[in-house]
């Protein structure tokens, strides 16, 4: 499975317009991959910038957590990918227990992952 995930420096989860990185991490070839979130720090449509890039790599999944997604990128990549829940923001500890990942990842979200922040 590949999995995405938007990070900061410290490697901790971010919402899609809040993370310098976008990883790719492959959990059979064991490799991890890092590529520019050109929607960082972007105010207007950062998060769906950041949504082309992360299917274009296609991945399997991506983590997320509350409010990291908005209702446009997470229409544009619902049916696409699967998304997982993460308990965490701290990536490695994510990554630490992949078969527990996969059994999490489902193909819809609670309105509370995507939902615009007033």
């Amino acid at each position: 499975m590949k999995i995405a995930a938007v990070v900061d420096d410290e490697n901790n989860l971010q919402p899609l317009d809040m993370g310098s990185s976008i990883i790719l991490f492959d959990d059979e070839s064991k490799e991890m991959k890092e590529y520019e979130n050109p929607g960082f720090a972007n105010p207007r449509g950062g998060k769906e910038i950041a949504m082309s890039i992360i299917l274009r790599l296609k991945p399997d999944a991506i983590l997320v957590r509350e409010g990291f997604l908005c209702p446009g990128s997470y229409g544009m990549s619902r049916g696409r990918i699967k998304y997982i829940p993460a308990e965490s923001e701290d990536l490695p500890a994510n990554l630490k227990s992949l078969s527990d990942l996969k059994n999490r990842a489902v193909d819809e979200l609670d309105f509370s992952f995507f939902r615009e922040n007033e």
